[in-house]
């Protein structure tokens, strides 16, 4: 974890991006929000804290296909049709 983090939860998120906390929950976080990159659950709980600067570094770039699965590594594997 980086010094200068700022952590937010779902609602304080939810009014920066302009996105309902239902769809920050339920459509956004494990698709595009990544545990780990863009949000982390401290001590190991349920809470979840959002990673804002990891958040606006990824929000302007653009979706993936959906058939391209992001790596861990940093690649993407590419399924098909």
């Amino acid at each position: 974890m980086k010094k200068d983090q700022t952590f937010l939860t779902t609602s304080e998120l939810s009014k920066l991006i302009k996105y309902d906390s239902r769809t920050i929950r339920d459509r956004l976080k494990d698709s595009v929000l990544l545990e780990g990159i863009h949000y982390i659950r401290p001590f190991g709980g349920r809470k979840i804290l959002y990673i804002w600067e990891a958040i606006q570094k990824d929000i302007g770039k653009k979706s993936t296909n959906a058939f391209e699965i992001p790596m861990a590594n940093g690649g993407i594997a590419h399924g098909t049709y």
